[in-house]
């Protein structure tokens, strides 16, 4: 790949966003963020992975040069649906995403970091969606998953006046879930990557698909599929040595069967 490029350790992924000098998505970057996740999905050395970007910024945005190679309505309408996809299978993904933050994630690289399942965020970087000013909207689903995160209202006001917030805002308004100081932000994040690491991949798989039904289903479909998931999940042997474990005062091996 060449613009994504990955560690693994203790079950982590730390994926590299390196495309300088703002680590814009490109068509061949959102292609590669779904070629990552093809690699991932079925790689049972990976239980978490961490996105975070390299130099600056997380990721300041769209490439708005390649913009000026799409000639058509329709065209643009194909290259949104397909970030759209690929954002979409992030959210869902059953393996948990984390992004960790730092400069700015701006338009598109903020609709990439909504769509994983955790945001840990330096206190100074910026995020928001721009688009507004360059006479646009979002394109990556960012106008309807910002408003659930930060609610309507803020919502709104981000969208309407372009401006972003700072990373200590965006835990205050919901949109990120921790903010640090720039230095101490990529270790904390790995620290919760490993430790998410050590539960059991069935379960999390399991909770991740509770948490896509508590955003489209109906409360009584959620928690109905809640209950048949429930059963699945506690007949796994990763159930029975987590009970066994805590039994046993012992800290518990999951094996993902």
């Amino acid at each position: 790949m060449e613009f994504l490029s990955w560690k693994v350790e203790d079950k982590v992924a730390v994926v590299t966003i390196n495309r300088p000098p703002a680590n814009a998505l490109s068509r061949q970057l959102i292609q590669e963020v779904n070629e990552m996740l093809n690699t991932f999905e079925h790689d049972e050395s990976v239980r978490v992975i961490v996105l975070h970007g390299e130099g600056r910024f997380f990721s300041a945005g769209a490439d708005i040069k390649e913009f000026t190679e799409v000639t058509s309505g329709a065209e643009f309408s194909k290259l949104a649906a397909h970030g759209q996809n690929v954002f979409e299978r992030l959210e869902s993904f059953p393996k948990p995403v984390i992004a960790s933050i730092h400069g700015a994630a701006l338009g598109g690289g903020l609709e990439l970091a909504m769509g994983c399942h955790i945001r840990y965020v330096a206190e100074d970087a910026k995020l928001g969606l721009p688009e507004l000013a360059l006479g646009l909207i979002p394109g990556f689903a960012g106008s309807q998953r910002l408003p659930k995160y930060v609610g309507t209202a803020k919502a709104a006001e981000m969208l309407f006046t372009a401006e972003p917030i700072s990373g200590t805002e965006a835990v205050q308004f919901g949109l990120a879930n921790k903010a640090y100081p720039i230095d101490e932000l990529l270790p904390n994040t790995l620290q919760l990557a490993k430790k998410i690491a050590e539960k059991s991949p069935i379960a999390l798989k399991a909770a991740i698909q509770m948490l896509q039904y508590s955003k489209s289903a109906s409360f009584y479909e959620g928690v109905k599929a809640e209950a048949e998931s429930f059963g699945t999940v506690f007949v796994s042997e990763d159930a029975k040595e987590g009970i066994q474990a805590f039994i046993e005062k012992r800290k518990p091996n999951f094996t993902g069967k």
